[in-house]
């Protein structure tokens, strides 16, 4: 068996570290494969009629030139920015960016 082991309050002295753990089990879906049951990842398509793709899609041609990204780092469990939503997630409820 698996497991994915997740790691917070890093911040804290590593004596008050918690740490959680999953079955990768719990993460995989069943699907069919070549006539046999399989677990499997399940795939995650780009919706291009979504939100997030249509942003990226119109700043595609000016990030081709330039070298402007974004990247919010590892994810805030605890923190001033624990709480903040991802701009992908923004933008799939409405957020205009």
């Amino acid at each position: 068996m698996f497991i994915l082991c997740l790691v917070g309050n890093l911040g804290a002295p590593v004596d008050q570290w918690a740490v959680g753990g999953i079955t990768l089990t719990a993460l995989m879906d069943v699907e069919r494969r070549h006539g046999k049951f399989k677990p499997v990842i399940k795939k995650a398509m780009v919706e291009l009629e979504g939100a997030p793709f249509k942003k990226f899609a119109s700043l595609r041609d000016e990030w081709a030139i330039k070298n402007s990204y974004y990247n919010p780092g590892p994810v805030q469990f605890t923190g001033p920015r624990a709480n903040d939503l991802n701009h992908t997630l923004l933008l799939e409820l409405g957020a205009k960016a």
